[in-house]
């Protein structure tokens, strides 16, 4: 049996494929650009492609889901953005966690949140196990 998932901000998909080459299938994939949704619905037909905000997603139609993915802008906490941190209208963790809260997946990968989850949370992160996979890009 697959392990199903929901992904956020999936921009044009890259992550999502490689969710999906891992073997997960997507109960939707969610973004808000039109252009990155109609090139995932071309290359990707057999996606539920959501063009929609995620301070308006609801969380009930995907509890139960077993990954939670998302791609959320750091451009709030880059050193490359303005750092307006949690004032800048860019900053998108609090709707995922919200979901997050209101689906309960069974893991959660967010690329790009060691600094956005530090400052949101308001603590240090730590990798568990010694992983080598966290970046710190932003």
């Amino acid at each position: 049996m697959a392990l199903s998932s929901l992904e956020l901000c999936t921009g044009a998909g890259g992550q999502a494929i490689g969710l999906e080459t891992a073997g997960y299938e997507h109960e939707a994939v969610v973004e808000i650009d039109h252009d990155c949704c109609e090139t995932l619905r071309l290359n990707r037909p057999n996606w539920t492609v959501l063009e929609e905000d995620i301070w308006k997603l609801k969380g009930k139609p995907f509890v139960g889901v077993d990954l939670f993915a998302a791609g959320l802008p750091c451009p709030p906490f880059s050193i490359a953005g303005q750092r307006l941190g949690l004032k800048d209208e860019r900053n998108l963790f609090p709707a995922a966690l919200r979901l997050i809260a209101e689906i309960r997946p069974r893991a959660v990968m967010i690329s790009e949140a060691f600094k956005l989850a530090g400052i949101v949370l308001g603590r240090k992160l730590m990798c568990c196990g010694g992983c080598s996979a966290v970046e710190n890009r932003c």
